[in-house]
């Protein structure tokens, strides 16, 4: 083990990945982190079975000679007791990630999904670095080199943001780095389905039967994708479709009518429990990217878009569509019936036929 000096600090490379760890051969505790853009002084000890660590500071700002008189006045500490009563060292982004997506009530687990699959497609590197390691101009380089697409950046590091902000709560971290950023304008699609007898025609000419079923379904529904994708047969009931987990985190229950039975039709006994299977698929139902004119989100605007023409209150909209109302009484008193909801999906879904035929 190498002394901690100044001079060493100064020569010591960075990593190409990963952290690597000096420890001093005078100072038990002292320790250098050093990544690929920062080195930062820590002590560490372990107590009753514990490893308990609490950054000293970034070099060069905290000098060598400044870290190790700070390590020895830990240390004294420490010897005394109070190291009982330090935190245990910051969490790496994967543990903080885990320990936030196992919030019982955190959204569905596509949500959880996303976020990991987010994470390691454009933060693979940072997830093994404690969370005090990633800097502000870390947050910020990292959102500029996402800025082809900046929705992904934007959502990338806000989920960033949440899952620091829920590592907060128990660990002793500064705000979230980024503070720094300065947020991409999301300028959203808003493309709807204008022309709906060409897209009964385009749907028509769709080679795979399950996905002619699938994108009517989806318009005459107004479901997100991937709740119709992970739809089950249990949960297709008559008189409604009962969503035990929703994006929002909460179950939903959506009323249907005759034309969403008729629609599903072809599909019974395909298979035993997703209502759109596909073999190919690890999952067993349908997933991935769907090849069509219009994204199922055009359909969800689509059939809000026709639930607004044909007369549909707009909060009622929001309920078919689950939305989370923006008054506190909607969010807490009001919850309307399956029953006081049929109604206007009866008028929407007759509207769309209307729309096809016409």
């Amino acid at each position: 083990m190498p002394k901690l000096t100044e001079t060493f600090a100064g020569k010591v490379p960075q990593t190409k990945s990963g952290t690597e760890k000096y420890w001093d051969s005078e100072i038990k505790g002292l320790v250098l982190f050093v990544g690929k853009r920062s080195k930062t002084w820590y002590f560490q000890k372990d107590i009753g079975g514990q490893t308990k660590r609490v950054m000293i500071g970034r070099f060069p700002v905290i000098s060598a000679q400044v870290a190790r008189q700070t390590a020895l006045g830990f240390a004294l500490e420490w010897g005394r007791g109070a190291g009982r009563t330090m935190q245990i060292g910051a969490p790496s982004l994967q543990r903080a990630t885990e320990a936030y997506l196992a919030r019982p009530k955190l959204r569905s687990e596509a949500h959880k999904t996303g976020v990991r699959s987010q994470f390691e497609l454009h933060l693979k590197d940072w997830l093994r670095i404690p969370l005090d390691e990633i800097s502000k101009s870390m947050v910020v380089e990292r959102h500029r080199a996402m800025a082809a697409k900046p929705s992904s950046a934007n959502h990338v590091l806000k989920y960033f943001r949440s899952v620091w902000n829920h590592a907060r709560r128990v660990y002793d971290l500064p705000e979230c780095p980024t503070m720094a950023v300065e947020w991409y304008e999301e300028r959203p699609d808003g493309t709807i389905i204008k022309d709906l007898s060409e897209w009964r025609h385009a749907v028509d000419k769709l080679f795979n039967p399950i996905h002619r079923v699938l994108f009517e379904f989806l318009l005459f529904t107004g479901l997100r994708k991937t709740e119709a994708l992970t739809l089950e047969w249990k949960h297709v009931h008559e008189d409604r479709i009962h969503l035990p987990m929703t994006k929002n985190g909460r179950s939903f229950d959506l009323p249907i009518t005759q034309v969403h039975h008729e629609i599903l039709a072809p599909l019974r006994g395909l298979g035993r429990r997703w209502v759109f299977p596909s073999p190919k698929s690890s999952s067993g139902h349908l997933g991935g990217r769907l090849r069509f004119a219009w994204s199922a989100h055009a359909h969800r605007r689509t059939f809000a878009t026709v639930a607004i023409e044909a007369g549909v209150m707009e909060e009622i909209v929001g309920r078919l569509l689950n939305h989370t109302p923006l008054s506190i009484t909607g969010q807490r008193y009001t919850k309307p019936s399956i029953d006081a909801l049929r109604p206007a999906m009866e008028i929407v879904c007759q509207e769309l036929s209307r729309r096809i035929e016409g």
